[in-house]
């Protein structure tokens, strides 16, 4: 009988994964996911977030490091966590050609399931999605997030303990994005499933994640609960762009000489110089506004724009990488053929 130590659910130590062009794609991060909570991965393309999710779904053959899953080890029982896990790739993996409840039956099949036990956890997930009026139909018919919907019951129906979701809602428009996010909480609130989840949607973590990890370049620069993340940064969030002025004597780069005057006031108690301008942190921002202004009056600089907001997860990012996250929306669903890309 194999030996089973119960910690937390995801156990995660000095994992390293080097690509053959020796790309590290994953730089020694560590971290743990605690039974029953949703656990994030946030950050832009190329961070590492589907290279993580895909070793520790024993997609991926790690280069070094210790992962276990619900106290298997990753090297030694590669099998017994793929009984436990249920993934959610990218891409949905239905088969156009059968109805949304033969997908289920199908995946409830490939996973040893059947007869009444089937009928009825299939029946269930119909109703958590809400597919019911669409359930004998053709899913080639479903639009995109119906799809998503129905993969997602899919992954399920044999009731995984972890659910690992790689960009669950790439893709999808607002209103789907919200609907899917709903069916996440309720699974999780209901069924007390751990909920393994990449994103690069600054919202859908601050939403679904009771602790989250903010990644950039394969290493981990920020890591807590969103609320603690936030609470962190101390100050609101002030961008500015500027330009010199018509005539002006200094031609020094506006952007240079417009940071090294903030940087002399004593309001300001962090200043990052991100791409699209200068980001300020100070405490009551509207109050300062105003002092931002006459200050720039008196230079040969002028204030393009001021924007103004509470902290963010992106000001977060800024704060430890210099940047912000940006986001590549997929412009059309990609889908699979009928047997192409199953999840497990």
């Amino acid at each position: 009988m194999l030996a089973r130590v119960m910690t937390d659910i995801i156990t995660v130590n000095d994992l390293v994964e080097v690509y053959a062009d020796g790309t590290k794609a994953v730089d020694g991060i560590s971290f743990s996911v605690q039974e029953g909570e949703v656990f994030g991965f946030l950050g832009p393309n190329g961070a590492g977030k589907s290279t993580t999710i895909k070793i520790l779904t024993t997609l991926l053959r790690k280069t070094s490091g210790f992962v276990s899953i619900a106290g298997f080890d990753l090297e030694n029982n590669p099998k017994e966590i793929r009984k436990l896990i249920g993934v959610q790739s990218q891409e949905t993996s239905v088969d156009p050609e059968l109805t949304g409840r033969e997908n289920m039956i199908l995946e409830g099949n490939l996973q040893q399931m059947s007869g009444k036990e089937l009928e009825e956890r299939v029946d269930y997930l119909i109703g958590v999605v809400g597919l019911k009026d669409a359930a004998d139909k053709q899913a080639g018919r479903y639009s995109g997030g119906m799809k998503k919907r129905l993969d997602l019951a899919s992954t399920l129906v044999h009731k995984p303990k972890v659910l690992f979701l790689d960009e669950p809602t790439t893709g999808l428009d607002p209103q789907s994005r919200a609907t899917v996010w709903d069916y996440l909480e309720e699974l999780n609130k209901k069924e007390g499933i751990t909920i393994f989840l990449t994103t690069q949607y600054l919202e859908e973590a601050d939403r679904l994640c009771d602790r989250l990890c903010i990644v950039d370049a394969g290493k981990i620069v920020a890591e807590g609960s969103p609320l603690g993340l936030k609470k962190e940064i101390g100050a609101d969030a002030i961008t500015i762009t500027v330009q010199n002025k018509a005539g002006a004597a200094d031609k020094a780069t506006p952007k240079a000489a417009a940071r090294e005057l903030l940087s002399k006031l004593p309001a300001v108690m962090n200043l990052v110089d991100a791409e699209e301008g200068l980001t300020i942190y100070v405490k009551n921002g509207g109050l300062f506004v105003p002092e931002l202004v006459r200050t720039f009056d008196k230079t040969d600089i002028d204030l393009i724009s001021i924007n103004i907001s509470t902290p963010s997860l992106d000001d977060v990012f800024l704060k430890h990488t210099g940047k912000r996250i940006r986001r590549e929306e997929l412009v059309k669903e990609v889908t699979t053929g009928r047997f192409g890309s199953r999840r497990r």
